[in-house]
């Protein structure tokens, strides 16, 4: 399968024909990329044989909560350099599935590594640096284990295959030292999402924050397909983030 440059390269991301002077504009196109990255992993896979095995848990649709939306930080909260929008509903669901590597239905191989669905949300906000087309999100969950298990998991999990629809790509995941922050617990993962040949532009390189206060877990990721990195606004983001649901 030959694979083109993407019109949406990452989460959010804004290309060319996206571009206009008007921010309402800017705004939807940015909600459009969301929407269409899904089948970026699809589009771009190669196709393997064997047969992988389901996962265990295939990324359901959680339930909708209301709660959840007013504890994400206001666009305003965002770094000054990132433009922000909360996503519908929808979108904030693709988004999440695109943070994490995985597609709903999709194959994982372990399949102890695929990811396991929150009770509810999530709720989401994109930020998008024009200049580096970085994206920085915020994603809400309520989840019914500690984030221990999720680190458990990710200690086990550090490279995964996901196949969709004949293709498939690898997850690859490294813990870092959690950062220190306000939260019952903490963890910090770097993350690509790509193929095994991946042409370059099409692996999505992330560094995510992670965060639960009580059942509430708050995830800040800053993302690229670039080289590009913003600690500084991932910290300082990640840290609004945590203070905002602890306030409640």
């Amino acid at each position: 399968m030959r694979c083109e440059q993407p019109i949406f390269g990452i989460v959010g991301g804004v290309t060319a024909p996206f571009r206009t002077t008007a921010r309402s504009s800017r705004k939807t196109a940015r909600t459009v990329g969301v929407m269409a990255l899904g089948g970026l992993l699809a589009a771009c896979g190669t196709t393997v044989s064997g047969h992988p095995t389901d996962a265990r848990d295939p990324v359901p649709t959680a339930a909708a909560d209301s709660g959840l939306a007013r504890l994400l930080p206001d666009p305003s909260q965002f770094p000054s350099q990132y433009t922000a929008v909360m996503l519908p509903v929808d979108a904030a669901s693709q988004a999440a599935n695109d943070l994490e590597g995985y597609l709903p239905g999709a194959q994982v191989d372990p399949s102890s590594c695929a990811p396991v669905a929150p009770t509810a949300g999530p709720v989401v906000s994109v930020g998008t640096n024009d200049a580096t087309r970085a994206t920085l999100t915020v994603a809400l969950t309520r989840s019914g284990t500690p984030l221990s298990a999720l680190r458990d998991q990710l200690r086990r999990c550090g490279t995964v295959r996901v196949g969709h629809s004949g293709v498939t790509s690898v997850v690859a995941t490294q813990l870092d030292p959690p950062p220190p922050v306000d939260a019952d617990d903490s963890l910090a993962l770097r993350r690509t999402v790509g193929t095994e040949n991946s042409a370059p532009g099409l692996t999505r390189t992330m560094q995510t924050l992670v965060g639960q206060i009580g059942d509430v877990r708050i995830a800040v990721t800053y993302m690229t397909s670039g080289s590009t990195t913003d600690s500084e606004a991932l910290d300082t983001l990640f840290t609004t983030a945590v203070r905002k649901v602890r306030r409640g």
